[in-house]
């Protein structure tokens, strides 16, 4: 905020006419309302600025929007992918269970294959040790008729036992190997899922980085513009105050123009009534930063005074005395003081430097507050008001703005020429 105001000091004085040397020529009508003009365009130009950032700055949020929503669905997208991974973790690990089971099967079955395959060789070495290598030398061993029926029953009761074992032993080895291709074949399946998740998982993951740091980058370009916009905004409201300030020189320069249109035609059509001695004239406008702001003696001059700190210079001069601007500025205050009793402020911008002049104890001021004034022209008569002992005028100049502790004030004879 201190910036801003030093800102707007700066380009109201510049419209007073300040030079590069500090030289001050009064401006035209014209010159002031061409000035208004730029004023005008320009502030219309960062309207527009600000138009611009605040549709940019509804597009970035239209943006966001719909990325947080892109977002949550990518979110959710990972979260249920998460939970098919934690139900294909569990399926995987129930056919390993399985797996393990049917490895249990498989042991007892090949356990009973073996037993069977024990009960088959102790059948051929019985039939080896009786002498018989074949079912048929059994039967046709036989001494009777009667024997030979007998051993007719018992081959083909042992032969059919064998079928039977023969047969339970292929029906155990086709079921295992069923069972095993079965569970072998989930498996690989499960895992095959389970990885297709896993690669949809990190793409997910990946576009979840990718729109964060998208939405990092909008969040900035936001921001940018936000600060943009508020810098327009102060912008224009430092346009606005130029656009017051032309407005108050222009009605200052036609009054002042009016005044001596007025004070000229008075001066032609009467004679002198006051003896020179009596009227002092103002100042001659003088180069330099700062001009004499009366006529008279330094009756006073800055530093230790009376046990005190006189902050300033007193010029003293009997009669009707006029005060003018030692530099143009702005009018920042205008009033009545107990200790300085007709007051004047002055706020000035030269060379990139800001000052204050102060003018006090007036007998009667002319200008007001927010009122732009040139180098020399008339803000007032020298007076006796306040705290005060006889006329004179008590002269303040401060490298900044005036503060009640007056650190920042300086001596102004070492400021003023013509002195």
């Amino acid at each position: 905020m201190k910036k801003t105001m030093v800102a707007i000091t700066a380009f109201m004085l510049c419209l007073a006419g300040i030079s590069a040397g500090g030289n001050v020529q009064a401006e035209s009508v014209g010159s002031l309302q061409e000035k208004k003009s730029t004023i005008e365009k320009k502030k219309s130009t960062v309207e527009s600025g600000i138009s611009e950032a605040e549709n940019k700055i509804t597009d970035i949020e239209k943006q966001r929007a719909s990325l947080e929503a892109e977002l949550k669905k990518v979110e959710k997208s990972i979260a249920d992918t998460k939970e098919k991974i934690t139900k294909k973790d569990k399926e995987i690990a129930s056919t390993k269970e399985k797996i393990d089971s049917l490895k249990e099967s498989i042991k007892e079955t090949e356990e009973r294959i073996a037993n069977r395959h024990e009960i088959l060789k102790e059948r051929a070495r019985s039939y080896q040790q009786n002498g018989s290598s074949t079912y048929l030398e059994v039967i046709l061993g036989a001494n009777s008729f009667g024997e030979f029926v007998e051993r007719i029953g018992a081959v083909t009761t042992i032969m059919n036992a064998d079928k039977d074992i023969i047969a339970e032993q292929e029906a155990d080895k086709a079921r295992l190997e069923e069972q095993k291709a079965e569970v072998e074949t989930k498996l690989a399946s499960l895992n095959e899922m389970k990885k297709e998740l896993v690669k949809m998982k990190e793409e997910l993951d990946g576009k979840k980085v990718e729109k964060n740091q998208l939405m990092a980058v909008l969040k900035s370009e936001q921001a940018q513009l936000e600060e943009e916009k508020l810098s327009l905004e102060e912008e224009k409201e430092l346009l606005t105050n130029q656009e017051s300030a032309v407005k108050k020189a222009i009605a200052a320069e036609k009054k002042r123009q009016a005044e001596a249109a007025a004070a000229a035609a008075a001066s032609a059509n009467s004679s002198s009534t006051v003896s020179s001695g009596t009227v002092s004239q103002a100042p001659a406008v003088t180069s330099g930063k700062f001009m004499r702001p009366a006529a008279g003696y330094v009756s006073s001059r800055f530093g230790s005074r009376w046990g005190k700190n006189h902050n300033g210079i007193d010029i003293a001069k009997s009669g009707t005395v006029p005060v003018v601007a030692s530099a143009a500025g702005v009018v920042s205050r205008a009033n009545y003081s107990s200790s300085y009793g007709n007051v004047i402020y002055i706020s000035h911008y030269i060379d990139g430097q800001v000052y204050t002049t102060v003018y006090a104890h007036l007998r009667s001021m002319n200008v007001s507050a927010g009122q732009s004034v040139q180098k020399g022209q008339q803000i007032g008569l020298m007076g006796n008001t306040g705290r005060s002992f006889g006329q004179h005028l008590h002269f303040e100049l401060y490298v900044g703005g005036w503060t009640a502790s007056k650190s920042n004030a300086v001596d102004p004879l070492k400021y003023l020429s013509g002195m």
